[in-house]
């Protein structure tokens, strides 16, 4: 049996590129994280998501040619740490309003003896 040799490309095969919305999707990732805290992640990371759904599609549509798998993993896992981080200071500050209106007086207080 032969030993399987190094693959030749045909001359008319395109170059492998990378995909420039994998870059786009990394950025998106990055500014998701760090606004994430402020609610102001939830927009890029959405973004970051739509972004990403259409890359992998043209990545697996390129046959190989498109690169950038990485960079759209680390977007992603970013997109998503933002998303967490924004649902987290949602959930913190609904609780210390929770907490903040459980403790304050309720209705208006008069002095004693004013009808």
């Amino acid at each position: 049996m032969p030993a399987a040799g190094p693959v030749t490309r045909h001359p008319l095969d395109p170059d492998p590129v990378r995909s420039t919305k994998s870059r786009a999707v990394f950025a998106l990732g990055l500014v998701a994280l760090l606004t994430g805290v402020l609610v102001g992640g939830i927009v890029p990371a959405t973004m970051a998501m739509l972004l990403a759904r259409q890359a992998r599609r043209e990545a697996y549509a390129s046959g190989g040619y498109l690169t950038g798998a990485a960079w759209l993993r680390r977007g992603e896992r970013m997109a998503w740490a933002g998303l967490v981080l924004a649902a987290t200071s949602v959930v913190a500050a609904t609780i210390i309003g929770v907490v903040n209106l459980a403790n304050g007086s309720v209705g208006q207080d008069f002095a004693p003896g004013v009808d």
